[in-house]
Order: structure tokens, then C-alpha cells, then sequence
């Protein structure tokens, strides 16, 4: 695996501004879609002239608030502190990915066997799990795994798939450096993961070749 993290100096890091500035936009990007959604099935439900599609409309607000809250409860842990929890259960954060992705094309095989997490290790690992099922947006197989070596805990997402690829951004991110050039919100995500890895004492490590991409996340326990 190609170590991508930064053993020699990068340019300096996003402000803390720029970063919040950043995730905002992302959020929002995120979450408008299925809120414009279910104002879309509202609209249909109050149209005289549309009562004919009233099971169409209800469909598309419970689909569209499931997965409204999905992105909520994934956000919460993924990019904030804001909540109560010190330390989550693999079965929770599985739960949190599984609402992501679901009704995509690439497959997730969880294979996570630490029992609980504190809120780095959970930041990490539900970030990394996206990402790894991101990489594969025509179909594909994302393996996450976990394990223990000495005081290390590593954290793995293996991509498997005909057009399993990063997006230049993404790279970037997960390099660790500053965006040049392309779209910031295919940036912030990956960059976020690397700079969570960073902050808590560990290192990422990514790896990619035809048909494959691997992340790695090594965090102190």
C-alpha cells in the first residue's frame, strides 16, 4: 500500500473558517435533495388535481425523510461532536453506513470486530466506510475491516470493482494537502477523514489501481 499520508511538508492546512465553511456547504448540498423532496410529494398531496398520485406523493416523503434522517444521524457522528455518546458500538456506526449508501450499486461486507469506539476512532472508521463505497459508483464490493496491532488500531476499507476509482479531489484530500483546483465538496469529506486520523496521533495510507482502491487509517488505542 502506497502511504499517501505526509511524511515530508504539505501546504499548510484549511483554516479552521475554511473548513466550516466547507462542510456547511457539503451539509446543505447533502440534505437538500431529499428536504426539496418531500416539500415536492407535500406539494403533490395538497394539489386538487393530483389526489390520483396520493400513493406516489406518500412514498416519496417516507423515502425521502428515511433517508433524510440517515444523512442526519450519519453527519452527527461523522463530522461533529454533537452528541451525548462517548463511545459507539460496531453495530451502531454500521447501522449509520448501511443508511448511507443504501440503494447504491456497491455491496458493503462489514467485518469490523472491535465491540466499541471512542469519537475518533468512530469519526474515522464511518468516514473511511463511505469513502471506500464511494469509490465504486458503477458496482463493486467495499470490505471494511478492523484490527488490533500492539497499541495501533487499523482500520481498513478495500474497493473492488471494474471502475473502482478516487476522483482527483478525493485523492487530494486524503493526501492530506489544500485543494488547487476542482470541486470542494468531493474534497472536505476525504480531507476531513485524514485531518481525524492526524489530529488523534495516527496516519492514512491509500493505495489505488485498475479496479482497486485501498484506504488505511492506523490510530493509537
Amino acid at each position: 500500500m502506497t502511504d499517501m499520508s505526509p511524511t515530508a511538508p504539505v501546504p499548510a492546512e484549511a483554516s479552521s473558517a475554511e473548513l466550516a465553511t466547507y462542510l456547511a456547504a457539503k451539509l446543505c448540498h447533502d440534505f437538500i435533495s431529499p428536504a426539496g423532496a418531500i416539500m415536492s410529494g407535500l406539494d403533490l398531496l395538497n394539489d386538487p388535481a393530483a389526489q390520483d398520485m396520493r400513493d406516489d406523493a406518500l412514498g416519496l416523503i417516507t423515502d425521502s425523510a428515511t433517508k433524510l434522517v440517515a444523512l442526519v444521524q450519519f453527519c452527527r457522528v461523522a463530522f461533529g461532536a454533537a452528541t451525548t455518546s462517548e463511545r459507539f458500538t460496531g453495530e451502531e456506526l454500521q447501522g449509520l453506513v448501511d443508511g448511507m449508501i443504501k440503494g447504491g450499486r456497491a455491496t458493503l461486507d462489514w467485518r469490523i470486530t472491535e465491540t466499541t469506539f471512542d469519537k475518533p476512532a468512530a469519526r474515522a472508521l464511518v468516514n473511511l466506510a463511505y469513502l471506500t463505497t464511494a469509490a465504486l459508483p458503477t458496482g463493486g464490493q467495499a470490505v471494511v475491516a478492523s484490527r488490533r496491532e500492539g497499541d495501533r488500531l487499523i482500520l481498513t476499507g478495500l474497493a473492488e470493482g471494474a471502475r473502482a476509482r478516487l476522483k482527483p479531489e478525493a485523492a487530494t484530500g486524503l493526501a492530506g494537502q489544500r485543494l488547487s483546483e476542482g470541486l470542494t465538496g468531493q474534497w472536505i469529506q476525504p480531507y476531513w477523514l485524514w485531518l481525524t486520523v492526524q489530529e488523534a496521533g495516527g496516519r492514512l495510507a491509500v493505495a489505488t489501481e485498475e479496479g482497486r482502491v485501498a484506504i488505511e487509517a492506523r490510530m493509537p488505542i
